[in-house]
């Protein structure tokens, strides 16, 4: 029997190549994937060695805020120079270098801000050099290093991008207004948070010290000890010399295992999530094996009864279907195997091109890499195979002496249709449960992954039941365009439900994962563009990248630059009523009205005053106050005062919870600073940003954003997101053709005789070419339509999911998206039946009817 499955293997192999490259594919995404983990988690464990490698104990302090006045606050820590030379007096201490950490936002070379929306990306620190001029951490590329407030060194790739040359006047912000300095130099760094797109500003220690935390204060003491000291015990000599107040003393290695953790499990999440759409892939993938070797069976029925009649028993059947099963998976995995290792190792640079800043390293192949991949491939197919494998054991003796000619009996589907329409069943009525609840909780995310899966599988389950309706629909429209080849066509989809039903479900699963999260994505989209801009009248909104607030003088410069015709300064703080939280927004009623259009339910914006308030329709809601009423609320923490509900309105972004007058509000906000300005200019006027911009002072931590750049900001990743899922769901496509494709040229070879007694008839090489297109064209719209159909359905009630935290969603059909898709699934099937077309119309036809 092993000789057997050995024989059938090799006599088949041009039947099982798109199967094997179904294997192939899934395998290579499985394989691919932890390769790729294992070596991004080395390189990055690599990258936080080397930052680490002069770090012997690393001495921190919790940050504190130290109030200069009711309105500022500075950072500040408990690390001291003096605390430093203690700690550098400690027995085995070589060496301490102070650090400061904090951000800096950079203007490039023409005024624009470099990486304002990611200020937390745009690092500063102090330039710390060692008794050779020279700071470890960062090595000089050019230049020297900074000797003054006004000098300072820039990263080599943000020096470039930023346009800055040796000797150039770099323009910086740290919170608040534009600064300069001379770039004297640039240093080369692996730090992760720059190679990925941010930036890094070094200053000399004083000035770091002024800019980013208090005078003689610092973030970190990174200790250096002498070769062969014990650090561990070296950290707890360190601690003995500390204060008590939450400073710690860390060793290295501790502080390197420590972050090779986090490194672990951030990288662990991204494999997890490449693994899960590598299971998706493969599972798909299950279909055309199982489509294939169920064919295969069927073609090889009077072979099988010859050798049960010879002695072979049913066990010996099955194990001969699972060897060749296990062959073709081992062989397909080791090919895969190998690709993966290709797709790892393309994937880092890549991932760099768009800014991912992933550190360089070795490809790391690991022994359980290999077996996994192996084990995955050889086991999805076995277990795809078992299922066709138990019906050719069932194949009598006695079949041996029908002929060849005999279609096999039909199978009745009545427990399978009972079946799938329970599951279907069972899985809307979880979903429709699903789209009643409010709120992303475990539990309703839980009940929403589980009806999904039952839907899908019901739906698959059911595929053969309702192939006939929609083929036949499909296949009257094939029949009215191309007359006989379209009518074949159909009764050839047709003829086999199951068998067309494999074949679809392959591109269902993929579409109806694509076009859910189409639906999805598009919705959350259009919601969020529609809150970032409601209620807004404005052409420009002027705020802080780093959320520190604008000074309110330079906010009345606003309306000083030509084109502006209204401005509102807007400020906020907390409020807390009836023992409900919330945000208090405090503008000018009359400056207001005229950048904005609040919608009120009661009340008007005119009768907000001193003492008088508006509130939003949910905070009314959860207080149970109306217009009309009073009521005692504390705001910014404050004793309590009284306050009157002046109206209520239509929550928006711009003014969210409650509404209160300018003058009630500064007083209580953080730091007595604005939140934003939002700018009205006269019509047709443009361009005006980098106006109002130069206006305030130009501090690259300054934001001018119209309404397009708003909505951009809120619903941009949205996009990024899209297009990463359709990046990796595109495999089970990929797959779905595959499928098409090998149940077509199986299913021509099948036909051989059919084929030739229609040529001898009189239809034309054409015309069998356009029988094989449409049934491959009928096929691929069939899934199309069950994918596009159930993507709908489960987008549709997981909404209330979404819509709970974003109160204008609402589900949003992207009809191009969707005709995409459609189209998509017509040329799959186009393209699919080139080759089997091809195979059909060179069958000669003599042989073809005389072919068993």
């Amino acid at each position: 029997m092993l000789r057997t499955a050995l024989r059938n293997l090799i006599a088949h192999k041009t039947r099982l190549i798109m199967t094997a490259l179904a294997v192939v594919l899934g395998v290579a995404f499985v394989s691919g994937t932890l390769v790729f983990g294992d070596t991004v988690t080395r390189a990055l464990r690599g990258a936080s060695a080397d930052n680490l490698k002069d770090v012997a104990v690393s001495v921190q302090a919790e940050s504190e805020w130290e109030s200069e006045s009711d309105a500022v606050e500075d950072r500040s820590t408990a690390l001291t120079g003096d605390l430093a030379e203690k700690v550098k007096d400690v027995p085995g201490v070589t060496s301490v270098r102070p650090t400061v950490n904090g951000t800096a936002t950079l203007a490039t070379k023409d005024g624009r801000p470099l990486n304002a929306d990611m200020s937390w990306q745009n690092l500063a620190t102090n330039y710390a050099p060692d008794d050779h001029d020279r700071d470890s951490r960062y090595p000089l590329s050019t230049g020297r290093a900074p000797t003054g407030e006004d000098e300072l060194l820039l990263e080599r790739r943000t020096a470039e991008k930023a346009g800055y040359e040796l000797g150039d006047t770099v323009r910086f912000a740290v919170n608040g207004p534009a600064l300069t300095g001379r770039l004297v130099g640039t240093v080369e760094t692996d730090d992760p948070r720059v190679t990925a797109g941010g930036s890094l500003v070094l200053f000399d220690t004083d000035t770091a010290q002024r800019l980013l935390l208090q005078p003689d204060r610092f973030d970190e003491l990174a200790v250096g000890s002498a070769p062969g000291t014990d650090n561990r015990q070296l950290a707890q000599e360190v601690s003995e010399v500390l204060p008590e107040e939450s400073i710690t003393a860390t060793s290295g290695a501790e502080l390197a295992k420590e972050q090779a953790d986090d490194i672990v499990r951030s990288t662990g999440e991204m494999t997890k999530v490449l693994i899960a759409f590598a299971g998706i892939a493969l599972f798909v993938g299950i279909f055309l094996i199982a489509n294939t070797f169920t064919m295969l069976v069927a073609q090889r029925s009077r072979e099988t009864a010859l050798l049960r009649a010879v002695g072979a028993s049913r066990r010996q059947v099955v194990r001969a279907v699972l060897i060749e099963a296990g062959l073709l998976g081992l062989v397909a995995s080791a090919v895969g195997f190998a690709l993966g290792i290709g797709i790892a190792t393309a994937m880092r640079p890549l991932l760099n091109m768009a800014g991912a800043g992933l550190p360089d390293g070795s490809l790391v192949i690991s022994a359980g890499t290999l077996v996994w991949s192996l084990v995955v491939g050889v086991g999805v197919t076995v277990f795809a195979a078992w299922l066709p494998s138990r019906k050719a054991a069932k194949v009598a003796p006695v079949e041996a002496l029908s002929t060849v000619d005999q279609a096999p009996p039909k199978r009745s589907m009545v427990f399978r249709n009972s079946l799938g329409g329970v599951l279907t069943g069972a899985g809307v009525l979880v979903m429709l449960l699903v789209s009643t609840q409010e709120g992303g909780d475990d539990s309703n995310l839980l009940a929403a992954a589980f009806g999904s899966v039952l839907t899908l599988i019901g739906m698959i389950a059911l595929a053969p039941l309702l192939s006939r309706p929609l083929v036949r629909l499909a296949g009257a429209l094939t029949s009215r365009l191309s007359g006989v080849s379209g009518m074949l066509a159909r009764e050839n989809a047709l003829r086999n439900p199951r068998r067309t039903a494999a074949t679809a479900s392959a591109l269902m699963i993929g579409l109806t994962l694509i076009t859910g999260m189409s639906v999805v994505g598009k919705s959350t989209q259009a919601a969020l563009e529609d809150d970032a801009v409601r209620g807004m009248t404005a052409e420009y909104k002027v705020s802080d990248a780093d959320f520190n607030g604008i000074e309110p003088a330079l906010g009345a410069k606003v309306d000083d630059v030509p084109g502006v015709t209204a401005s509102a300064p807007l400020t906020s703080s907390t409020l807390m009523a009836e023992d409900e939280f919330a945000t208090v927004t405090g503008a000018d009623p009359k400056r207001l009205e005229r950048v904005t259009d609040l919608k009120f339910t009661s009340g008007s914006l005119a009768g907000v005053g001193p003492g008088e308030v508006a509130l939003s329709e949910e905070y009314a809601e959860k207080t149970g106050l109306s217009q009309g009423d009073t009521f005692r609320a504390e705001i910014g923490a404050e004793d309590s005062q009284k306050l009157t509900v002046a109206g209520v309105y239509e929550s928006t972004r711009v003014v969210e919870d409650v509404l209160g007058t300018y003058d009630d509000v500064l007083p209580y906000s953080e730091g007595g600073k604005l939140d934003s300005v939002l700018v009205g200019t006269a019509p047709g006027t443009e361009g005006l940003d980098q106006d109002i911009r130069e206006a305030l002072g130009n501090s690259p931590l300054l934001q001018v954003q119209d309404k397009e750049q708003l909505t951009k900001e809120e619903a941009g990743p949205i996009d990024l997101l899209l297009n990463m899922m359709y990046g990796l769901l595109g495999m089970t496509v990929v797959i779905g053709v595959l499928g098409v494709v090998n149940t077509l040229a199986m299913s021509v070879f099948e036909r051989t005789r059919e084929i030739g007694l229609l040529r001898a008839i009189g239809l034309d090489d054409r015309g069998v070419k356009q029988m094989v297109r449409l049934e491959s064209v009928v096929i691929s719209l069939f899934g199309a339509a069950l994918g596009v159909g159930t993507g709908i359905f489960l987008a549709w009630s997981l909404g209330s999911l979404t819509g709970s935290s974003l109160t204008t969603y609402e589900t949003v059909l992207p009809w191009a998206r969707l005709g995409l898709f459609l189209l998509l699934a017509l040329a799959v099937g186009v393209l699919a039946a080139v080759w089997p077309a091809r195979r059909a119309v060179r069958l000669n036809m003599l042989r073809s009817l005389n072919a068993e």
